[in-house]
């Protein structure tokens, strides 16, 4: 197969087909009942996460609407419901700062380019090698992020300070107990009390929506003191900023990829935990990241934030009784009614309301067991654990999810170190001890190297090996070696030197043929390559007692 042609399979392979749709004609009731609970309840949250972004509560909708319609028709998992959401808030919220509406509208669009190549390329399938504890800590700590990006609303505050959440949530804190806003704390309390008790006994009810349509009457009614959203458009349409200019485009690449990257984990992650509480399924991790990267190229274009397939909502729709995609289409199209036909009503919600929402919401994203399991694993999973918490919170997202999976690696890297071993064994493969020293008498030791020789183990050979005194051949048994990388060979072949400079005749047995080609090629095998190697190791020690039995100094 040529290039071409396989360039063609693969992008085909992603690409939505007629069969996808066929049961939801069949028999669409149960995609159209939880489409329907699942638009009810991402109501209150995309315009919750709209407004948070910084972007307004119109932005959050458009997002919804627009990626929702596109991630459920071209992405990898036919339960993913896609929009804005609190992770990807905590990443735009410092690009609106520094760059303004423009400057997200444009990252948004680079980040599905940026997903699209990904997706083509076929990185989607490395997600399933993302450390637990990463997963977890960051979790954990978005959900910290997101509850203190909702303190300003829920304490009455208009204004806060601080480049980072916690420092602006801080402000909110300290600006209200200097002027308290009591209405604007008790409405965000009581929302949240509703949410978590209402989903507690009756999940498939949309208490979001109820609590805050109650509130929004009663505040209305009663004219309380309350920041309300205000008028949003009726309709989606395209945006009024725009983009940035393209010497501007420099500086936002890096942002961009922080956000796709941040896209690609909570989609896959989100396709993950579908697939896990769904029988029989099995979500296409390169194919979600083309519905998600199609999602946030059309996002932009109609004033959305970018959007990545939104773990909750997408749980929502499960347990909602979803079948196949159209439940996701289904949510869609139910916003954008809502954003036609009742844009006025939405207008009045008071931000309290919606942040009491979103508070509910965090308490919900974490799974205090699933912490305390990992924390009882061990102290390195912890460790990891913690860490990525604190960084989600101190800085952002995407360095948390890099600082865990190398404290990950780094660990799991010292694990696998302290597994290789350099043994003396006995050389006539016999219980014999007596036999056994005598052979030692005669000068001959042999060494058997267990597991892994690579860059994080090989120099503790060299200093064992190294400290040999006083014997005449050394038999390397190599055949329990599980990986032999190129500094593990260098080291080796620094050792066989060091020995062989001292007169000391170094013999391998049991080595592999791929082991064989890497020695080979840095030239780190015994005598310069031109020294026998054995299969078998009774083969080595008949040739070291032969060895052994010249005289000092003569040569074999």
């Amino acid at each position: 197969m040529t290039d071409q042609s396989h360039a063609v399979v693969t992008v085909r392979a992603l690409l939505p087909s007629w069969s996808e749709w066929r049961p939801a004609i069949r028999a669409p009731g149960a995609d159209l009942l939880s489409g329907l609970i699942v638009a009810l309840i991402a109501l209150p949250l995309a315009l919750g996460f709209g407004i948070s972004s910084g972007m307004g509560a119109a932005a959050g909708l458009a997002t919804a609407v627009v990626a929702g319609v596109v991630a459920a028709v071209f992405g990898g998992s036919r339960f993913q419901v896609s929009g804005p959401t609190g992770a990807m808030t905590v990443v735009l919220v410092p690009i609106f700062h520094r760059f303004g509406s423009s400057g997200v509208l444009t990252v948004g669009l680079l980040a599905g380019v940026v997903l699209v190549v990904l997706a083509i390329a076929g990185v989607g399938r490395a997600v399933r090698y993302m450390p637990a504890p990463v997963i977890e800590g960051f979790t954990a700590g978005i959900a910290v992020v997101i509850a203190l990006q909702q303190f300003p609303a829920a304490l009455g505050v208009a204004h806060v300070h601080g480049d980072k959440v916690w420092q602006s949530g801080f402000d909110a804190v300290r600006q209200y107990f200097s002027h308290p806003n009591h209405i604007s704390l008790a409405t965000a309390l009581i929302v949240a009390v509703i949410v978590l008790a209402g989903g507690r006994y009756l999940p498939k009810l949309p208490f979001a929506l109820l609590a805050v349509a109650l509130t929004t009457i009663v505040a209305r009614i009663f004219g309380l003191d309350l920041t309300l959203i205000g008028a949003i458009p009726s309709g989606l349409q395209a945006p009024t900023i725009g983009f940035v200019h393209l010497e501007q485009l420099e500086s936002l690449l890096a942002p961009a990829l922080a956000v796709a990257a941040l896209a690609a984990l909570e989609s896959l992650l989100s396709a993950t935990a579908a697939d896990a509480m769904a029988v029989g399924t099995r979500h296409n991790p390169d194919r979600e990241l083309l519905g998600q990267g199609l999602a946030n190229i059309a996002a932009p274009l109609f004033g959305g934030v970018p959007a990545t397939g939104a773990i909750a909502r997408t749980a929502v729709n499960v347990r909602a009784g979803a079948r196949t995609r159209l439940a996701a289409l289904t949510h869609a199209v139910v916003l954008a009614a809502i954003i036609y036909l009742a844009a006025s009503l939405v207008a009045d919600i008071p931000v309290a309301a919606l942040a009491g929402v979103l508070l509910a919401t965090t308490v919900r994203m974490v799974e205090t067991a699933s912490l305390a399991a990992i924390a009882r694993a061990s102290k390195g999973d912890a460790l990891i654990m913690v860490v990525t918490f604190a960084v989600t919170v101190a800085l952002d997202l995407v360095t948390a999810v890099a600082v865990g999976v190398g404290i990950a690696v780094l660990l799991a890297v010292r694990v696998i170190a302290k597994e290789a071993r350099l043994h003396q064994v006995p050389l006539d493969d016999s219980d014999h001890l007596v036999e056994e020293h005598a052979l030692l008498d005669e000068h001959i030791v042999a060494y058997r190297l267990d597991g892994p020789l690579f860059f994080a183990a090989a120099h503790r050979f060299l200093l064992e090996l190294a400290e040999v005194s006083d014997v005449r051949v050394v038999i390397l048994r190599m055949s329990h070696i599980s990986a032999l990388d190129t500094t593990g060979a260098l080291v080796l072949k620094d050792a066989i030197g060091k020995l062989e400079h001292r007169g000391i005749t170094v013999l391998m047995s049991g080595l592999r043929a791929d082991h064989r080609q890497c020695l080979a090629a840095i030239g780190a095998l015994p005598g310069g390559g031109h020294a026998p190697l054995f299969d078998h190791t009774p083969d080595a020690i008949a040739l070291a007692r032969e060895y052994a039995s010249h005289p000092a100094g003569a040569t074999l």
